[in-house]
Order: structure tokens, then sequence, then C-alpha cells
């Protein structure tokens, strides 16, 4: 049986390297992110409908998205943000899903998805286990800095993104914590990974959304 982890957390928590070790154990992991950006380039109807609601501006001279256009309206507005999020996460839950299905037909032992927002996304649904991947405030400051990111903005953003820790804390199944060395993360994740193998539910632990495999 095929275990599907959610990986969650906020920005600079440390959810794409715990991905990247449960990739190298063999788990197929999806980037809701990657995703995200796949459906708002490659979906025609997807795009249509941004620009309608946000206007031409967020379109470039060659009809593509302008993601720094539509960043600038959507971020620190959550009205704007809400509106878009309602045109995106459908199209991004279905392509998700048909890439569960996809990946549950090869046999792969385990499916990740990574999501910052998985829950509002409604892929918490699909899952197994949600896994919380958190860090504390200064060192997720501190890793924020490492990328570059101003002070005040990775203030900003982390100040933004408050509310999603406690959301997906309400229905996280495990919590792991990116603090310490890599090697001590590397093992929490990996002995988290192998005790979920090691028993998977006879159904799924969030079944309020869809079946991925539509049976």
């Amino acid at each position: 049986m095929t275990v599907t982890i959610g990986i969650t957390g906020l920005i600079g928590c440390g959810k794409s390297t715990v991905g990247r070790w449960l990739e190298a154990l063999g788990a197929v992991v999806i980037d809701a992110d990657a995703v995200a950006r796949s459906v708002t380039d490659g979906d025609p109807d997807v795009l249509d409908d941004i620009v309608e609601t946000f206007g031409p501006r967020v379109a470039t001279p060659s009809g593509s998205l302008d993601r720094a256009a539509l960043a600038a309206i959507v971020f620190g507005d959550p009205i704007a943000l809400t509106r878009l999020e309602a045109i995106v996460h459908p199209a991004v839950r279905r392509s998700i899903l048909a890439s569960i299905a996809e990946a549950e037909a090869s046999a792969a032992p385990a499916i990740v998805i990574e999501a910052i927002k998985l829950v509002e996304g409604g892929l918490a649904a699909a899952c197994d286990e949600v896994w919380l991947v958190t860090c504390e405030p200064a060192v997720q400051l501190e890793r924020l800095a490492g990328r570059g990111m101003a002070p005040a903005d990775a203030t900003a953003r982390t100040a933004a993104q408050g509310d999603l820790r406690e959301r997906a804390a309400a229905v996280a199944d495990r919590i792991i914590d990116t603090g310490g060395t890599l090697d001590e993360v590397q093992a929490r994740a990996t002995a988290a990974y192998r005790e979920a193998l090691a028993s998977p539910p006879a159904s799924p632990a969030h079944p309020d959304g869809e079946n991925p495999s539509g049976s």
C-alpha cells in the first residue's frame, strides 16, 4: 500500500529539505508550488481567470503571467489573496490528485505532498499522514536571512503566515522539529518515514476529501 504524507510548515522551516531526504529514501515528492507554477503557465483557463480578476497588468506583453505584478497586488491584501487562491487551488488540487493516482499505480512506497497551504488547498484530505515541519522563530529568520531576504521582509513574511501553522497543527499527525544539526534532523525525518511505512493506516487519516484513486 502506498502511504501518502503531506508535509507543511512555514517558510524557512525546512519543508523542502525534509522532502528531499524522503525522496532519496524512495518517496515520490510532489511540490505544490511547482504544480501551481505549471498550472498558471500551462492552463489557459486559469490564466484567463486571473487576468479577468486582477486586470491586464498581471499579464506580460507575450500573454504569460507577470508573477511580480500579481505578487505586488496580493501580498499584504488578504482579500486579493483569497480571490487568487479560489482560482488556483482547485486546479492545483486536481493536478496533484492525478499525480497521486499515477504514483499509486506505479506502486511507489510513499507519496509526499509538500505544500505550505496543505490544509487550505484541500490537500490534507488526500493524505494518510500530515507532518508539520517547524522550528523556532529565530532559526526561521536566520535561515531566511541566509537566503538573502531582508530582515524586514522576512519578519513580514513570517507574520503573514502565522495562522497557517495553527491550522496545520490542528490536523498534524507528526511534528518534525528542524532545530539542531542537519544530521539530527535527517535522523528524525528518516525515523518518522520508516514508522509511517511500517504501519500504514487501513484508510486515510484525513478522509473528508476526495479519494485520489477515484475508488
